[in-house]
């Protein structure tokens, strides 16, 4: 009995360890990925980013989603994709106003997502 009550409380600890580490690990991602986005939005908004200013940060969105693929879902991941590939089109073109767009999505998202992957009530039942 105490052995299974031991390996029962080894269990949740270690799932509540890794639950903890998750949340942590992707807020921290997306933190550092939404002050380059919001970085390349005020160059926009000052009309002065240019195509490999945009391309330089879907380069590190590539980067981060290659370590993200494994705590969040691919839906996520292509959500944030469709829309820096659009950025980077745009700002190439530059047609800032409708990159601003896209950048403020991209803004609105990087703060919320993480928020889904928190080990709280809500997102366990």
């Amino acid at each position: 009995m105490i052995k299974s009550l031991t390996a029962i409380g080894i269990a949740v600890l270690l799932l509540l360890g890794a639950g903890l580490f998750e949340w942590y690990y992707v807020t921290d991602q997306f933190d550092a990925f939404g002050e380059e986005l919001h970085t390349l939005y005020l160059k926009a908004d000052d009309e002065t980013a240019n195509g490999e200013d945009a391309k330089a940060v879907q380069s590190s969105w590539e980067n981060r989603k290659e370590k993200l693929h494994v705590w969040i879902p691919h839906n996520d991941i292509s959500r944030m994709d469709d829309y820096m590939a659009e950025t980077v089109r745009l700002i190439a073109e530059k047609e800032y106003d409708l990159a601003l767009a896209k950048l403020e999505i991209m803004i609105h998202l990087t703060k919320c997502l993480p928020d889904t992957y928190k080990p709280a009530a809500e997102n366990i039942f």
